[in-house]
């Protein structure tokens, strides 16, 4: 599966918000990207999107996964929780949603 945002999917999507000063924002970057491989061996797991603002003071992990319980397994396994740890060191918001609406925009032809 590849991230696709849409309420037909029935994924568990999960967006983490940290808050950093902008000369850690990179070293967060790096650490949440050289730790997917990870992720990727969780059942359940569909994939991660990093973001950075670009005023230097947030990142933000937009993750699907099929369900909450393959989330809640992959958070009681302790190879994909340990670099979870260190993420969390960084003032963070953490929280589950369910998409419930999405449009696309019309194709625009010169």
């Amino acid at each position: 599966m590849t991230t696709t945002i849409s309420e037909k999917d029935g994924v568990l999507t999960v967006i983490n918000v940290f808050t950093v000063e902008p000369e850690q924002q990179k070293q967060l970057v790096d650490h949440l990207v050289s730790n997917l491989d990870t992720a990727k061996k969780q059942s359940g797991f569909i994939s991660a999107n990093i973001h950075k603002s670009l005023d230097g003071t947030r990142v933000i992990n937009y993750a699907q996964w099929t369900s909450k319980e393959s989330l809640d397994l992959a958070l009681q396994n302790q190879e994909f929780m340990a670099p979870v740890k260190k993420a969390v060191e960084f003032p963070h918001e953490f929280h589950q949603y369910e998409v419930v609406f999405t449009i696309q925009g019309e194709k625009v032809t010169s």
